[in-house]
């Protein structure tokens, strides 16, 4: 990076932050320092040592790696990590799948990787999805980042890569995520609300951490709530190293995209998805397995070296910053399958036990404040969750390659390890395992210098061009569904202070989505920007950001529900399974009951669903096929009206016939046009190839408009 001005040895602070009435003052870095009043309000260690900076890790100079001697941050992580047990206190609740890597390219030249240097081989892995809020118990579709966590077995040991469905986080410094998952999770006092950050202390907390406003665009998103696990992106966060055999260097980030591409749901179908099945992700996943439908991702690299590091507008040792693929492209050196699903939950999937400082040769650490917190934090955290030190013997945890070592005894010790010597160097033995200065893991030797500092560095200070950056490379549709999420979030929030406290940092982003927002909360009163070190800056746009600017057309993994009754025309629901099956998708028979329906021809057809059991919430297009007495009756059972209602409502393609009218009369929708609706598809006067093309075009977004009122 640019060469800075050596920084002091303690961190001189700019202007006071005047959003709340409490002394707060603003660092060069951009984070906000509040100020004890006196020595009752002061804050200290557990030993009751008095914290002169909560807000960042001790490191060696500004940028430098965190200190192991930082006993502030140690003691805080570790008292997190124990906090709960033995359920994860993040990424509680989980799915996962046993899978292959295949390397698809020779990078010998940029790293010592073994499982990446010959195309064509293959390795084991174990994915494990997760949201991060919720418990155990809670639901798949809350609004929530998703972890995207790869446990690689390859010939040198295991490589997890433990990331997320989003590239960027909320945070800048590891120190500050306690008092994220505090904020994030049910207040203390009340246990709820679950699995949700509508409410006063998430948003309270964001308010007065403006580093997080990058990370708020992306959670406000669609991205936070898929409509698959095997529709979803994911992403390494950080900044890594990869080092090749001569010891040379070179950033990168990892990518993770799906090869049915990213998919999302509207929020009020998320809503009504988690009352019709709480386990819907799960569910997706596991029978798309069973069924052959393998999901797959390309395993892309964002490579570059330092100088073009240092040529880039921000950190790139700040994880609330990414490389917009226009700079970087990404490059597709692997690919992904995952095709066995686990033969028990609780042995695989809620053993399995990552670990971000579980690399492998040829792949190394940077300085990421972030990062390198968590390095010691997830370690931590599986000593506790699995009962100590012998984790890594667990099935699920364990190498597929070879592994010796002289660690002994400890609590669930599962081997018996012979002979006399547990030490080394030794005399003693023949068998007794020793270190390789040949093959061995090095750690690349980067220059350190600079004084112990709690510093947050200047040049990550700039907290709102990439939310802007974000914001702005929405479709129109994504932008609508941020401002609306907002005013969700915030109508959730009960002290009017919080809601004026976000809005003086969404100013920044951009002025038309903070008077969007504040119209929407019915705040009339001019907004009062927050003080800001750096303004946003214009930065180019990237359609990449989009979901929908980059999304191609397909059925592909999809599910279609087709509503029938006694004496659906056997030909059409034969025609119209034939050609849903050649798109790649699935049909699913909803009916009045689950023994099916008789057809006009007389043919029994069993049913996937019973309507209750099988709403249009379930499905990515419907198809509404009644007899003329079937339509009549269905108009008179209130989940089926609603079957056609919320389709309507959440922009998906219907087929219909005309013995469907008298449910959308009773659904309110008499005055849906055909003519002027592309998502609505009259199989009289259309062909099913018409139902077929449309599904595969997505969504009718010029349909929003009609159904919800847009700020």
């Amino acid at each position: 990076m640019p060469t800075k001005p050596k920084p002091p040895a303690t961190p001189s602070i700019a202007a006071p932050d005047t959003t709340v009435g409490i002394e707060t003052l603003t660092a060069p870095g951009g984070e906000l320092h509040q100020q004890a009043s006196g020595e009752p309000s002061q804050l200290t260690t557990n030993q009751g040592v008095p914290i002169g900076d909560n807000q960042n890790s001790l490191k060696a100079g500004a940028r430098g790696p965190v200190l192991l001697q930082d006993f502030i941050l140690r003691e805080k992580i570790m008292h997190f990590d124990h906090e709960r047990i033995p359920e994860r206190v993040v990424h509680a609740r989980g799915s996962a799948a046993h899978g292959f890597f295949e390397c698809l390219e020779d990078l010998s030249a940029i790293t010592a990787a073994d499982f990446l240097q010959r195309p064509g081989e293959r390795i084991p892995v174990f994915t494990r999805f997760s949201t991060v809020a919720g418990n155990k118990g809670s639901m798949d579709l809350a609004r929530d980042v998703r972890g995207f966590a790869v446990k690689f077995y390859t010939q040198q040991g295991n490589f997890d890569l433990v990331g997320n469905n989003i590239p960027v986080f909320f945070i800048q410094d590891a120190i500050k995520f306690p008092d994220l998952i505090h904020a994030a999770k049910q207040d203390p006092d009340r246990e709820f609300p679950q699995a949700q950050t509508a409410h006063d202390t998430f948003w309270d907390y964001i308010a007065l951490t403006p580093e997080s406003m990058h990370m708020i665009m992306w959670i406000m998103s669609d991205r936070t709530i898929p409509r698959s696990y095997r529709m979803m992106e994911g992403f390494g966060v950080h900044t890594f190293r990869l080092v090749n055999a001569a010891g040379e260097s070179t950033f990168v980030k990892f990518h993770w995209r799906p090869k049915l591409n990213a998919q999302s749901v509207v929020w009020d179908e998320a809503i009504k998805i988690n009352g019709a099945d709480p386990d819907f992700h799960r569910r997706d996943l596991w029978e798309a397995i069973e069924d052959g439908d393998f999901p797959e991702w390309e395993f892309c690299l964002q490579t570059f070296s330092q100088d073009e590091a240092d040529a880039l507008p921000f950190d790139v040792l700040d994880p609330t910053k990414i490389i917009p693929e226009e700079v970087i492209p990404l490059r597709v050196v692997g690919r992904m399958v995952l095709d066995r699903n686990p033969d028990n939950f609780f042995a695989e999937t809620e053993q399995v036990a990552y670990c971000a400082s579980h690399v492998v040769p040829g792949i190394d650490f940077t300085n990421d404040p972030l990062l390198q917190g968590r390095l010691f934090s997830y370690q931590d955290t599986q000593l506790k969750r699995l009962g100590g030190p012998n984790f890594h013997q667990i099935p699920i945890n364990q190498p597929k390659c070879p592994f010796h070592n002289l660690q002994r005894d400890g609590h669930m010790q599962m081997g018996v390890p012979k002979g006399q010597v547990n030490y080394e160097p030794s005399s003693l033995g023949d068998d007794v395992k020793r270190e390789s200065q040949a093959s061995g893991y090095r750690t690349f030797p980067n220059l350190e210098t600079g004084e112990q500092l709690r510093l947050r560095p200047e040049t990550f200070a700039d907290h709102y061009s990439q939310a802007r950056l974000f914001f702005l490379s929405q479709t129109d549709p994504e932008r609508d569904h941020i401002v609306a999420a907002l005013i969700f979030e915030l109508s959730k929030c009960n002290v009017p202070r919080v809601r004026d406290a976000v809005l003086s940092r969404l100013i920044h982003i951009e002025e038309n989505l903070a008077g969007r927002v504040a119209a929407g909360l019915g705040i009339r009163a001019p907004i009062a920007p927050a003080p800001a070190p750096i303004p946003a800056q214009d930065l180019a746009l990237s359609p990449a950001l989009s979901i929908l600017a980059k999304s191609a057309p397909g059925l592909m993994g999809r599910k279609i529900g087709a509503l029938v009754t006694d004496g659906v025309d056997d030909a059409l629901l034969d025609a119209l399974k034939a050609a849903v099956t050649a798109a790649g998708a699935k049909l699913a028979i909803i009916a009045p009951t689950i023994s099916g329906v008789v057809s006009a021809a007389g043919v029994v057809i069993p049913a996937d669903f019973r309507i209750d059991g099988g709403p249009s919430v379930l499905f990515d297009a419907v198809a509404v096929l009644p007899s003329d007495e079937g339509g009549a009756a269905l108009a008179l059972e209130a989940t089926a009206v609603n079957f056609v209602r919320d389709a309507f409502g959440h922009l998906k393609v219907i087929a219909y016939l005309p013995a469907a009218a008298p449910l959308f009369v009773k659904g309110g929708l008499s005055d849906a046009n055909p003519d002027a609706d592309a998502g609505l598809i009259n199989l009289p006067t259309k062909a099913i190839a018409d139902f077929i093309s449309a599904a595969e075009a997505g969504r009718v977004w010029a349909r929003e408009p009609l159904v919800r009122k847009v700020f």
